[in-house]
């Protein structure tokens, strides 16, 4: 047991500095406008996938899995990036730290979980096509979904729970505008080796095992391709691929640099860590919705079809 220092003081509550350099309050203006782009275009895709019976297919319930985990990560994140910017809260107790950092983690295994998935089935759905209505019927979906759950959200509160119980000396003020573990254990002078360790292994058998498995999954989905004799069957495959493709980039590229940013990053200015920290929460959420309107025939078709029959 590490002894206290001196001047130890636990915090019950800590700052949230929000973005450090820079004070504008009509930043809330675009946030809002992203927040709005969060929870319109997840609705969207939910609304629509729900109401187009064509759409209930294995690729669109994988879909509605990832709109359903955009959405909950938007909402986890809102109270505090846009109350921040308005001006209504500068504190955040421990316990409401310690359930928003729980949900913003267990949203991104989530998040790469489905994603993995989304994966296997356009693995299934170029390599083996006459046999993907049966190996991904309704209750393997089920069961597939089931199984995310329980992966995202039960491997997070041993490490979580943690961070209720250590001893916090160092100044309460945190580096963004809501709570990440890798923030809060850096206030803590109680021994935090569990905390690493453990957070550590979430991400290596999260994380970085998904992201090989889809990389592994596409060089299958390639070779397949390229076995294929006709140019125009060879494109038309590769289409079907690449809604998801960028919405892989688009969660992971951001991981990348926040885990840069605080590895290597320690003489940048402290808006650069903001920033970074807020697209990783913010960009796939917003995104998402917009990638798969663009690339996704049988959406796009069905979104115009709601928005002209609204004009009419």
């Amino acid at each position: 047991m590490h002894a206290l220092p001196a001047h130890y003081t636990n915090f019950s509550t800590f700052l949230l500095t929000g973005f450090p350099e820079v004070h504008c309050p009509w930043l809330c203006i675009p946030f809002s406008f992203i927040y709005a782009l969060v929870f319109l275009g997840n609705c969207m895709v939910l609304h629509v996938i729900r109401t187009e019976s064509s759409l209930h297919q294995p690729m669109f319930y994988f879909l509605a899995m990832l709109a359903l985990t955009d959405l909950c990560m938007g909402f986890s994140t809102v109270y505090t990036v846009l109350g921040i910017l308005l001006g209504l809260i500068q504190e955040i107790s421990l316990d409401s730290c310690i359930a928003q950092s729980y949900f913003i983690h267990g949203l991104s295994f989530m998040e790469s979980s489905v994603l993995l998935a989304m994966a296997f089935d356009r693995y299934i759905a170029i390599c083996y096509p006459l046999r993907y209505s049966s190996i991904l019927t309704n209750d393997k979906i089920m069961k597939i979904g089931v199984a995310i759950l329980c992966r995202s959200s039960l491997l997070i509160p041993p490490v979580i729970i943690r961070l209720k119980f250590l001893n916090y000396c160092h100044p309460h003020i945190l580096s963004h505008s809501f709570c990440l573990h890798q923030d809060l254990i850096r206030m803590a002078c109680s021994d935090i080796r569990f905390n690493s360790i453990y957070a550590l292994t979430l991400v290596i058998i999260n994380l970085l095992l998904d992201a090989v498995l889809i990389l592994i999954s596409y060089i299958r989905i390639l070779h397949t391709v390229l076995a294929i004799a006709s140019w125009e069957e060879r494109l038309k495959s590769l289409q079907t691929c690449v809604s998801h493709i960028c919405a892989v980039l688009v969660f992971y590229i951001p991981i990348i640099g926040l885990t840069m940013v605080h590895r290597f990053g320690k003489h940048l200015s402290p808006l650069v860590h903001v920033l970074m920290g807020n697209i990783y929460v913010i960009l796939p959420p917003m995104m998402n919705p917009v990638i798969y309107s663009i690339k996704t025939q049988q959406i796009q078709k069905r979104v115009q079809r709601l928005f002209c029959m609204k004009g009419a």
